[in-house]
């Protein structure tokens, strides 16, 4: 019984001395490295947005389904329409809807089957669009219910100016 105490006891100083060896032969080879002082560039997530006019993507919502799409219109005006829709929810206490008019006729229609969606705080900088404003939609359509197009609108920017008209 003692011998078995003593292999054991000599196993432990075995086992002790291997790793103490071991840290020691570790921390050698460790070398502390100074901060890098000059700072990454953040990853920036490239999205490659599909140029596509606004009628095509209406005539086809499915094969733009989650991608982002670059249009040009004519601003319409702001609306509600497909607000609080549930198979394509965007809640009309976060989102105000617009339309812009139709390219494809010469009437004054708007494009009703493309529903764009932009977040109420970002609308509120775009207060002043007036009817056939141009403007440019950068926006992920995010449903195709209803056969329509549903756009979540990422950027809007005015292109160009309607003119005033006199107002007599």
């Amino acid at each position: 019984m003692k011998c078995l105490k003593y292999i054991k006891s000599g196993m432990l100083i075995l086992l002790s001395a291997g790793l103490l060896t071991t840290s020691a032969i570790c921390t050698d080879k460790v070398q502390a490295q100074p901060a890098s002082t000059q700072t990454k560039p953040a990853v920036q997530q490239q999205t490659t947005a599909v140029k596509a006019a606004p009628i095509a993507i209406v005539n086809a919502p499915s094969s733009y389904l989650n991608k982002t799409v670059l249009m040009n219109a004519k601003f319409d005006k702001f609306s509600t329409l497909g607000l609080d829709y549930k198979p394509a929810f965007k809640s009309s206490e976060d989102y105000i809807s617009f339309l812009i008019k139709r390219e494809d006729t010469s009437f004054n229609i708007p494009l009703s089957e493309m529903k764009l969606f932009l977040k109420r705080d970002t609308a509120e900088k775009f207060i002043d669009l007036k009817t056939d404003d141009e403007i440019e939609i950068k926006g992920v359509v995010f449903s195709d219910a209803l056969g329509d197009a549903w756009v979540d609108v990422k950027e809007l920017k005015i292109t160009k100016k309607a003119p005033e008209t006199d107002k007599k």
